[in-house]
């Protein structure tokens, strides 16, 4: 089956969140939002089609997550990245967010130390610093030829005995890191030297390119998953957050009960039937629609890196491996972050995330969300290709 991804609905007469706060977010609503992580791409039919059929079912009550939908992701989860686990292993959680949050608590102390890898999405330090835990940042390394790595030297000197957790982007958002076995190795091995559980934050994990190959961190070894916490989900991947549906993966007995200890008394429940059908649709249906659209984002993303190509001068776009969003080194603009988010939405007309936002790091940097029709990327490169001109000529690299 073909898949047409040119044009996607209008979101603009829907509470679409991208929608509904530009004028908060960026003073005025004459922006094309680019920000907020879900797409501008229509939701898979297959999808809707099972969330339309269960609903000739008069009766919409409180139901359990189907075993049917955890086996599903179970198949998926193992068919596609090589983990394996048992159902019972898995909690429903409507955002990855809110199980990070849960693991904070679970598995930390009020002033314990929380390791985060910056610039990085920012419910990461603020929901650290929200439980009065000590942040640690150890920030990423920033390569000439514009690749993040893990600093290794960094983290061994950030850690004592009061570091209990490590919270880890995988693939990373903002800068687009799908990690290599030999990365996550290092990180286990400190991990595990320390006794330092990992949230892992694998949301990103199906939005990887070409021959880059995304790597469970609990399937790094028996030791690896006795002190994992994987936090998966099909919100990104079919444009579904609006289902508010993901799932926690532990493995680990003691930290199950540790984990649930702090899961019962939130009384996260078992979420909407509506979301348990649209979860079991997407992960038993999705295959050749992920593929097709990975090479349609993928296509976006070398629209936009074109662009930067003829303006390498003043902006670079930092290569890609896992995720639709764009990571721009602005820095050769000479404007500082206040004055380049203006920019943006003023010259340019597009709201985007601002790189501080991420972390101090993220300083002269702008993140760019290209998961949107083939028509709307074009209209957001002309936009931004104007305003380019308009401000700095014909500048060519």
């Amino acid at each position: 089956m073909s898949y047409d991804f040119s044009t996607s609905a209008n979101r603009e007469e829907t509470n679409a969140e991208k929608y509904t706060l530009r004028e908060e977010l960026f003073g005025t609503n004459h922006v094309t939002p680019v920000w907020v992580a879900d797409m501008d791409i229509d939701t898979p039919g297959f999808v809707l089609d099972a969330v339309a059929k269960r609903l000739k079912h008069p009766i919409v009550g409180y139901e359990e997550v189907p075993r049917s939908a955890l086996q599903a992701q179970s198949t998926w989860m193992r068919e596609e990245h090589g983990f394996s686990y048992d159902l019972e292993d898995v909690l429903y959680s409507h955002s990855v967010v809110a199980s990070m949050s849960l693991a904070i608590e679970a598995f930390t102390k009020e002033g314990e130390g929380v390791i985060v890898q910056t610039p990085v999405y920012s419910p990461f330090f603020h929901s650290v610093l929200h439980a009065k835990r000590k942040l640690i940042k150890n920030p990423l390394q920033h390569g000439s030829d514009g690749i993040y790595s893990f600093d290794i030297e960094n983290l061994k000197s950030q850690i004592d005995g009061n570091t209990k957790l490590l919270l880890l982007c995988s693939p990373h958002n903002p800068v687009g890191r799908v990690w290599k076995k030999e990365e996550l190795e290092q990180i286990l091995a400190l991990c595990l030297e320390h006794k330092i559980v990992v949230f892992a934050d694998e949301v990103h994990s199906d939005l990887v390119y070409g021959s880059n190959r995304h790597i469970p961190f609990a399937t790094l070894s028996e030791q690896a998953r006795e002190i994992t916490v994987t936090a998966v989900g099909v919100g990104k991947t079919f444009n579904m957050a609006g289902f508010a549906m993901s799932s926690i993966i532990i493995q680990n007995k003691e930290l199950r009960a540790r984990f649930e200890e702090v899961y019962k008394r939130v009384h996260f429940a078992q979420g909407s039937v509506l979301s348990h059908v649209a979860f079991e649709a997407a992960y038993r249906e999705g295959k050749e629609w992920l593929e097709a659209l990975k090479i349609h984002l993928y296509g976006n993303y070398s629209m936009l890196q074109e662009l930067c190509e003829e303006y390498s001068n003043v902006i670079r776009l930092t290569p890609i491996e896992a995720t639709y969003l764009a990571w721009l080194d602005c820095k050769g603009m000479g404007l500082r972050d206040k004055a380049l988010r203006e920019f943006f939405i003023q010259e340019a007309k597009i709201g985007l995330n601002a790189g501080i936002s991420f972390g101090r790091e993220g300083s002269g940097f702008m993140r760019l969300n290209f998961a949107v029709s083939r028509v709307k990327m074009s209209e957001i490169i002309e936009l931004l290709r104007a305003a380019l001109k308009n401000r700095f000529g014909e500048v060519s690299g």
